[in-house]
């Protein structure tokens, strides 16, 4: 049996009705002859090398990193708020890095040393996406990778793993609620099947639909607003849309505002 969920920008898009996690990590692949490992899974990623303490004032690549880490807590409360990912540590990587600290148990005083960077360094898989999410969870459905959408593979994969991150506070935001995306990165072609728009941020690898079992659709809107999500559509609906658009360039979108 096929339902039916709207798609990023409003348009509908087919999904299966069974536990779409499970399908992605494993049925999926299989019925599509697709072996996932092999296709994204090639090289073995290590932890991120910290190799010093970071603070207010610092620059740098692994600034750049950090702020990828805890954009997801972007903001306490509602607002457009977002971690820049620019490599200077200001007053928003500050914020967020302290949300970060506590959210964790941590001394929450803003400085990245070894016991925060280990947390840090827990939220990621060996393969580079994180504790809670898959690579296979956001490839394109239709082809089980990340190529043909309208930026290069790598770059749509690096997107994937930044909205990942997002998720990973979300996640701890709603109580350590499990996540299941629905959808991530839509090929141009896949797109077009079903009907989505032809700008959709899917196309990027920056969004994801989302479903949370005993979770409110209005709830999860409420805490994507504070994760630093550009884009969120209406909450009306049975999944909930994120996007990082602001990430592009583009203006800000929430379908319901600020609730």
């Amino acid at each position: 049996m096929t339902s039916f969920f709207r798609s990023a920008d409003g348009r509908r898009a087919g999904g299966a009705s069974l536990d779409r996690r499970s399908m992605l990590r494993g049925t999926l692949a299989a019925g599509a002859g697709i072996a996932f490992g092999q296709v994204l899974f090639s090289g073995v990623a290590q932890a991120y090398s910290w190799s010093r303490t970071l603070g207010q004032g610092d620059t740098g690549a692994d600034v750049t990193e950090l702020q990828i880490r805890v954009a997801g807590w972007a903001a306490d409360s509602a607002g457009h708020s977002r971690v820049g990912l620019d490599g200077d540590f200001g007053a928003g990587t500050l914020a967020a890095v302290k949300r970060f600290q506590a959210a964790y148990g941590l001394t929450a005083d803003g400085s990245v040393g070894p016991n925060t960077q280990a947390k840090l360094n827990a939220l990621e898989q060996s393969d580079g996406s994180t504790t809670h999410f898959n690579w296979s969870e956001f490839v394109d459905q239709s082809t089980g990778n990340f190529n043909g959408g309208k930026l290069s593979a790598a770059q749509v994969k690096e997107n994937a793993r930044r909205c990942m991150y997002k998720l990973e506070a979300l996640r701890k935001k709603l109580g350590d609620k499990p996540i299941t995306v629905n959808s991530g990165f839509r090929s141009i072609a896949h797109n077009a099947d079903i009907g989505g728009a032809s700008d959709s941020m899917h196309l990027y690898g920056t969004a994801a639909d989302l479903d949370v079992s005993g979770v409110a659709t209005k709830t999860v809107y409420q805490k994507a607003e504070t994760c630093g999500f550009s884009g969120l559509e209406t909450y009306t609906v049975d999944h909930q849309h994120v996007d990082s658009r602001a990430d592009l360039g583009r203006d800000w979108w929430w379908e319901d505002g600020t609730i």
